[in-house]
């Protein structure tokens, strides 16, 4: 019997949507292997590095915030294309950075590129899929993210074992890739944005986006190459215009609405939280936690390419099973294996040294902390917030929740050194474990399960 859908075509789009995700992945991660370079370059205290870390976050946030706007206003493919073009320039100002002050500028401008991207790219791949497979591909743009660390992280390490091994010659070549090895890891990011920039080209509006505008010629023939029937193209327009309709009400007065208010509230909870968990604060400063535990630079590293490796595996595996499992049943397992991972991260911390525990232990117990993260939260985030807000104010409602994301995970770069070094290690990873509570707890009380339902059917759900 043949299907109602296109998935061929569906998978396409999502995957080229996705890519913005990878963008994300690569600029979270390589920041990692750049900082002692950067630090002894130029001369950094504790809460400049931070600040080298977090500025990125701060354009991020100027991104999410600008993010929904152009994505309500200049459509969802447009503004994936302007995040494209902002990471492009980022790329090519970071590797030819003359200054600290140069450098940190231009970090800034890939951060608003990843910021608008971390809204839009989920979005449009939540508005082109159909209910049955929506948090598999959705999810695929976490795993963009995660296929974007290891490459990094490889890369980090590749271009080390590269500038050690190579003899000092006086060209730009050996300033970026030998001398100075922290411009070629940042550089290389512009290979994967001009790829970006270009395939996005290739696909289509969001159908949705354009039936919210009036637009409904145009969504129909996008449609008609996502689904096979023209009863369902034409059902597919109803069910949309049913809720994008209707009431004649400004996106502030819309989003002011009691039942759209709590989902708000609930999307801001839950994105924040997740980042006092901890995933952030292990992709951005793991070498450096090795170190402290007494692995060389490099041993550091390479412990953090496998650190990567299993995030992306894992992202995997969630992909063929948050559809069938659920959202909710996912997080309640894998919050529940990160606390206790954590607890022990952090009795390594306190008692490995006297009890002569192997550094092994604590390359174990990071990697469960991330397979449970990476097959539970990360998996799950974008697909709730992508989901769980009304088309006319998706794009502004899924920014105020991508903005409370991103000051938390700026917050996480710019205190970890801090919490590191004045609560130690050990109180830094219980801290992270206390953290997983309310988390859990939200997730079960106040998130509904929207697996197998339409994005109709969950926006009545929040506006009843």
């Amino acid at each position: 019997m043949k299907s109602s859908y296109n998935l061929g075509y569906i998978i396409f789009v999502s995957i080229v949507a996705a890519m913005g995700g990878f963008l994300f992945g690569y600029d979270e991660a390589v920041i990692s292997g750049t900082i002692s370079k950067v630090t002894e370059q130029f001369n950094l205290d504790a809460m400049s590095q931070g600040w080298f870390v977090g500025c990125a976050l701060v354009g991020a946030i100027i991104g999410v915030l600008g993010g929904g706007v152009l994505g309500d206003n200049l459509g969802r493919k447009n503004s994936m294309l302007l995040s494209a073009m902002l990471f492009t320039v980022s790329m090519i100002g970071c590797a030819f950075s003359t200054s600290f002050t140069e450098l940190v500028i231009y970090r800034i401008v890939g951060g608003m590129g990843i910021g608008v991207a971390s809204i839009i790219s989920p979005l449009y791949i939540s508005e082109v899929s159909v209910p049955k497979y929506r948090g598999t591909l959705v999810s695929l743009y976490q795993l963009a993210i995660t296929i974007g660390v290891v490459v990094a992280y490889v890369v980090n390490d590749q271009l080390l074992q590269f500038a050690e091994s190579s003899p000092v010659l006086s060209t730009t070549f050996d300033k970026i890739f030998v001398t100075e090895w922290w411009r070629g890891m940042l550089g290389m990011g512009l290979v994967p944005s001009v790829i970006f920039l270009i395939i996005i080209l290739f696909i289509p509006e969001s159908p949705r986006w354009l039936i919210s505008r009036g637009k409904v010629n145009r969504a129909s023939g996008i449609f008609s190459k996502i689904y096979n029937s023209a009863d369902e193209i034409k059902t597919q327009i109803a069910a949309t215009q049913s809720v994008s309709g209707g009431e004649n009400k400004s996106e502030m007065q819309f989003l002011m609405k009691p039942g759209i208010v709590k989902a708000l509230i609930i999307g801001v909870a839950i994105a924040i939280l997740g980042q006092f968990m901890g995933v952030n604060a292990v992709l951005y400063y793991g070498p450096e936690i090795f170190k402290n535990a007494g692995l060389s630079s490099g041993d550091a590293l390479f412990y953090q390419v496998l650190v990567g490796a299993a995030n992306m595996i894992t992202t995997i595996l969630a992909l063929f099973i948050i559809d069938r499992v659920g959202r909710k049943k996912l997080v309640y397992y894998g919050v529940s294996g990160m606390i206790i991972s954590l607890l022990l991260i952090a009795f390594y911390f306190m008692f490995g040294a006297s009890l002569n525990i192997s550094t092994i232990f604590l390359l174990v117990f990071f990697l469960a902390y991330i397979v449970f993260c990476a097959g539970s939260i990360c998996a799950v985030v974008w697909v709730i917030l992508s989901e769980m807000y009304p088309i006319k104010v998706r794009a502004v409602a899924m920014s105020i929740a991508g903005f409370a994301l991103w000051v938390g995970t700026f917050l996480i770069g710019q205190l970890t050194p801090w919490l590191l070094e004045n609560i130690t290690p050990a109180g830094t990873f219980i801290l992270f474990a206390v953290m997983c509570v309310p988390y859990m707890l939200i997730m079960w009380k106040l998130v509904p399960e929207t697996t197998g339902k339409s994005l109709e059917e969950i926006e009545k759900y929040w506006e009843k």
